[in-house]
């Protein structure tokens, strides 16, 4: 790969929110930290807190985590103003350049982080640099801190140029738990976008590549499902019990039995199962934390309506009652050749990049989805864009890291892209 620099001022960013990780409807500190960098830009507006919400927000966490991750950034710096507006977990911002008639383009980058504890051993670079996550149990296992320093990146490169047109930053808060998107969807911030574009760094793709369009995105939903039965005890009456975690076992069984669908592929998964509080108890309560996905967001309402009726079926069977909450989810989505084309043809100029896929599968699901179909919806045009790097982990896992030579290389193409639109737009 040529060599590619990336400024002391980026770097240094994405390592201070490498090592201040939050997780979704908690990035208290990033937000804070992301307005104090728009504030120091000549930004036309800038939107945080309730407002650039609908009333989609889900997977919430409760007041006391959420109390607990505000005092934390507040005692890391955050001022006590942006975080009362901040409030319960509008986390996120938006802030939007205009630069006179052209289009409006919009760029969404993510920002949250996950619960994972990241690696601390020498071969691992933020570990040996110095900038490994300071909060045990959760670390940017994801590249999302890459993102928002891509972003930032971009905006400059706007305000620097002659853009001529309307410009939006997208910074979203809770992709990892597919409970943002939708969210800023709603609140009518993309209303108005003529292209939008989403990226994600790395996606196995190696330092020097870059995807110009993802497509067959996973419609997901998450679930969890809460069994109440009846205690008894377990040697003396265990017929007087109904027993929740038998209900619970049937029903994880009984999910991965649900018939395939000849549409296209599907996906089920109990992704964290439990329940009872001691050997000698029949267990009164139980729990599923699972998803179902599909290629397409018909194939996903399949699978749900199957795992409903899985669910509820497990608790009649065996006495219990079942509660089935929708966390988060997300549709499939498409990119839109004409800005596929276009990323394409700002790629092949772009320093740093030996090698550009048209179009890829990203294997997963991404709430951005609910952004792009968004704007397709009214008109416009939209892009999901994978720059890749050389990360020493696999995405979610203790050792991942991303090549920073890898941002600089997402700055110039974004920016070029972003160009290119207003470019197109005046001729």
């Amino acid at each position: 790969m040529p060599e590619t620099n990336l400024a002391d001022t980026y770097r240094d960013l994405r390592r201070e929110l490498h090592r201040h990780p939050e997780p979704a409807w908690c990035e208290f500190y990033t937000t804070a930290r992301l307005i104090d960098e728009l504030e120091q830009r000549e930004v036309d507006e800038l939107r945080y807190g309730p407002e650039i919400h609908g009333d989609a927000r889900r997977n919430i966490p409760d007041t006391a985590t959420l109390s607990e991750w505000r005092e934390r950034a507040r005692e890391a710096g955050a001022p006590d103003a942006v975080l009362d507006h901040i409030g319960e977990g509008y986390t996120g911002v938006v802030a939007v350049v205009n630069r006179g008639e052209g289009p409006t383009v919009a760029l969404r980058v993510d920002i949250d982080a996950l619960p994972i504890t990241e690696a601390d051993g020498d071969d691992h670079h933020p570990a040996a640099a110095g900038f490994r996550s300071t909060t045990e149990g959760y670390m940017h296992a994801c590249g999302h801190d890459a993102h928002a320093t891509i972003g930032l990146g971009v905006l400059d490169r706007v305000l620097d140029g002659e853009f001529a047109g309307t410009f939006k930053l997208i910074f979203q808060p809770a992709e990892e738990t597919i409970a943002g998107g939708q969210s800023i969807a709603e609140s009518g911030v993309v209303d108005d976008v003529d292209s939008f574009l989403a990226l994600h760094i790395g996606l196995d793709h190696p330092s020097g590549e870059v995807v110009a369009g993802i497509d067959e995105f996973l419609a997901v939903r998450q679930f969890e499902a809460t069994f109440e039965g009846e205690s008894a005890h377990a040697g003396a009456r265990p017929e007087d019990g109904d027993n929740a975690v038998q209900a619970m076992a049937a029903a994880v069984q009984n999910l991965y039995g649900i018939p395939r669908n000849s549409a296209g592929g599907t996906r089920v998964n109990a992704g964290r199962v439990g329940g009872g509080t001691a050997s000698n108890i029949v267990p009164e309560e139980a729990f599923i934390d699972g998803e179902v996905r599909g290629e397409t967001t018909h194939l996903m309402e399949y699978m749900w309506k199957r795992a409903e009726r899985v669910l509820s079926g497990a608790a009649t069977m065996h006495s219990c009652e079942v509660d089935i909450e929708r966390l988060g989810d997300a549709p499939s989505a498409h990119s839109d050749a004409v800005l596929v084309d276009i990323v394409d043809r700002v790629a092949r100029r772009t320093a740093g990049v030996e090698s550009v896929v048209d179009h890829d599968s990203l294997g997963g699901s991404e709430d951005a989805t609910y952004l792009m179909q968004r704007v397709q919806q009214r008109g416009g045009l939209a892009a999901y864009v994978g720059v890749g790097t050389n990360h020493p982990g696999g995405h979610h896992t203790p050792t991942f890291d991303v090549d920073e030579r890898d941002i600089a290389v997402g700055i110039d193409l974004i920016a070029g892209v972003v160009a290119d639109l207003a470019a197109d737009e005046s001729e």
